[in-house]
C-alpha cells in the first residue's frame, strides 16, 4: 500500500512573495479559494512572512481582514502562516506581551498552522511564540532555517529539532529558503530526525526551486520519511519560487507514494493564476534556474523584491555586484542563515558595499 505524503500549497502567500514581490491583491486570490479548499491539501499557506508588510505599505488592504476573508472562503483546510517568533512579522524583536497577544489574535482571527521560524535558528527566540501557539490549541510547527557553511552540519539540525521537540513542536518544518538542500542532505537530515526522535514526529519540508535541484530534494526527504511537502501551482512556481504542485504529483506516481491532491481541482487553480500573473508583469522577477545561488544564498522569497527595489531605483544593472558580495559579508556576520530579517541586513549591506 501506498504511504500518503500530504502537501501544502504555497501560492497564496510565499509563491508570490517569491515570484511578483509580494503584490498579489487579496481581490485576485478570492475566485481560487473555493478549489483550494477542495483539493485535498494538508494546509494552505497564506498568510504571514512579507504580505502582512505588503498589505499596508503596497496594497492598501487590511492583512487581517484578508485572514478572516480566507478563513470564511476556505472552512475546510487548514490555513497556515509564517511566524518570524520574536520578530513577529517584523524586522525587530518585540516585548513578550505583544507577541502573545498578536498570536491569540491570528488564532482567533483563522488561522491554524504557525510556521515559527527564527533567523540565527536560536530557539530561545521561538520559546514565547510557540507556546502562545499551544495555549490557543493551534499547530505549532517548529522550524530549522537550512543553510550551508562550515558551522552547519546534518548533526546540528538533527540536535536542533530535538530542541523544538522539547518546547512542545507538533512538526518540524525543515525550510530551505534558497534553495540550497541538495538531495543527500535531504535524506541525511529527514532520517537523522526519525531515527533519533522517532517515526511518529512528523517533518514537513519546505524548499525553493531556484538552483534547480531541489525536486529532487524533496523526493529524498519523502524517501527519508518526510511526511509533508511545500509546493505551488505550476503557474506560480520556479524560479525563485517553488516546486510545482503537479510535478510532485506526477512524480510520484508508481514510487511507492501518494497524495491527497484533486489534480483536475489544481490544474483549474493554475489556468486562474497564469492569466492573473500577467497583471503583476512589473513586479515579475527575471531570474530563472540560478545554481548561482549556491554561492550568494538570497532566499527565493528576498530574490524578486530585492530585484524590483534595484529597478526602481534605476540600478538594476548591480544586481549581479550584489549577489557576488553577499556571501562575503554573510561570512563577516558569522554565516547566519539568510532569511527575514538576516537576508535583509546582509543584502542592504551588499548593496552598499
Amino acid at each position: 500500500m501506498a504511504r500518503l505524503v500530504e502537501v501544502t500549497e504555497l501560492a497564496l502567500r510565499d509563491a508570490h512573495q517569491s515570484l511578483i514581490a509580494t503584490r498579489m491583491a487579496l481581490e485576485d486570490m478570492l475566485p481560487v479559494c473555493e478549489d483550494l479548499d477542495n483539493a485535498g491539501y494538508w494546509s494552505l499557506e497564506c498568510w504571514g512572512g512579507a504580505t502582512y508588510d505588503s498589505c499596508i505599505r503596497f496594497l492598501n488592504e487590511d492583512p487581517w481582514e484578508r485572514l478572516r476573508t480566507f478563513k470564511k472562503m476556505m472552512p475546510k483546510t487548514p490555513l497556515q502562516m509564517l511566524l518570524r517568533g520574536q520578530n513577529l512579522l517584523g524586522y525587530r524583536h518585540y516585548a513578550d506581551d505583544v507577541v502573545r497577544k498578536f498570536v491569540d489574535k491570528a488564532a482567533e482571527n483563522g488561522m491554524d498552522v504557525f510556521r515559527v521560524f527564527d533567523a540565527m535558528n536560536d530557539p530561545r527566540n521561538l520559546e514565547v511564540a510557540m507556546k502562545a501557539v499551544k495555549d490557543n490549541g493551534k499547530h505549532a510547527q517548529g522550524t530549522i532555517c537550512y543553510t550551508i557553511s562550515p558551522a552547519h552540519t546534518v548533526e546540528g539540525f538533527v540536535r536542533m529539532a530535538g530542541q523544538l521537540l522539547d518546547m512542545g513542536a507538533d512538526s518540524i518544518c525543515l525550510k530551505d529558503m534558497a534553495a540550497l538542500l541538495k538531495p543527500q542532505p535531504a535524506y541525511d537530515i529527514v532520517k537523522g530526525i526519525k531515527d533519533t526522535y522517532g517515526e511518529q514526529v512528523k517533518v514537513h519540508v519546505h524548499v525553493h526551486a531556484t538552483t534547480g535541484v531541489t525536486l529532487v530534494s524533496l523526493m529524498k526527504a519523502i524517501e527519508a520519511g518526510c511526511d509533508i511537502v511545500d509546493t505551488a501551482v505550476s503557474s506560480m512556481s520556479l524560479g525563485p519560487g517553488h516546486n510545482p504542485t503537479e510535478a510532485l504529483v506526477e512524480m510520484l506516481e508508481g514510487t511507492g507514494y501518494t497524495t491527497r491532491v484533486d489534480i483536475d481541482r489544481v490544474l483549474k487553480v493554475k489556468r486562474y493564476f497564469k492569466d492573473v500573473r500577467k497583471k503583476y508583469w512589473e513586479f515579475q522577477s527575471n531570474f530563472d534556474v540560478e545554481t548561482e545561488i549556491f554561492k550568494s544564498q538570497i532566499p527565493g522569497g528576498m530574490l524578486s523584491n530585492m530585484e524590483s527595489q534595484l529597478r526602481q531605483q534605476g540600478h538594476e544593472d548591480k544586481m549581479d555586484a550584489v549577489l557576488a558580495e553577499v556571501p562575503r559579508v554573510k561570512k563577516d556576520a558569522g554565516y547566519p542563515p539568510l532569511v527575514t530579517p538576516t537576508s535583509q541586513i546582509v543584502g542592504t549591506q551588499a548593496v552598499f558595499n
